[in-house]
């Protein structure tokens, strides 16, 4: 279901690169599902979906996890009026699109979760979302940031402070898009 409204929305909107819609299902459905592998919340957990682009990780994994509350955020109006259709469309009660950046966010109840694909550079994500991470937790992992992200990363992720946790998903999904993706964990709290 979500790949025919995403191929409707795309030729209105640019959501997803053209190049990728006949890759939809591995390239965003299953790449942000990686996060489930280790990302399992609680009932009633709060999770912030940053740059969240037309939806991703964000609705997949609220699809995944119901009792979980999402938040989508992107500084991009015309992308949350798709999270927003999209989410309507195939009944979500549990997303909330948010149109703006996430340093706007710190007036709101914390989150126990932030997610995100590859948005910008560890370092500078950390400082965007520390403020918005709930200080204590009630999961089997720590509060804190599951990040997707491909490439060498050692040199980016030196300077990062917190533990960090890393994945690769070319172990757990037998696909070349996956073969230089990783999963990462910033615990937080």
């Amino acid at each position: 279901m979500l790949g025919p409204l995403y191929r409707e929305w795309n030729a209105k909107i640019n959501v997803i690169s053209r190049k990728d819609l006949d890759a939809f299902f591995t390239r965003h459905v299953l790449h942000s599902l990686a996060m489930a592998r280790v990302l399992r919340p609680e009932s009633g957990s709060r999770i912030l979906d940053v740059g969240t682009g037309g939806g991703f990780p964000g609705i997949p994994l609220a699809i995944l996890f119901p009792d979980a509350d999402f938040t989508l955020c992107d500084s991009i109006g015309k992308k949350i009026k798709v999270v927003d259709a999209v989410s309507n469309a195939i009944g979500l009660q549990n997303v909330q699109g948010v149109w703006g950046r996430a340093e706007s966010l710190t007036d709101r109840p914390p989150f126990d979760f932030i997610v995100s694909r590859a948005v910008t550079r560890m370092p500078a994500f950390l400082d965007w979302v520390r403020p918005l991470v709930h200080d204590t937790h009630r999961h089997g992992v720590a509060n804190g940031v599951f990040y997707l992200k491909g490439g060498d990363l050692a040199e980016e992720l030196a300077p990062v402070q917190e533990p960090i946790t890393v994945w690769s998903l070319a172990n757990v999904l037998e696909d070349p898009f996956f073969e230089t993706k990783q999963l990462l964990h910033v615990a937080l709290a």
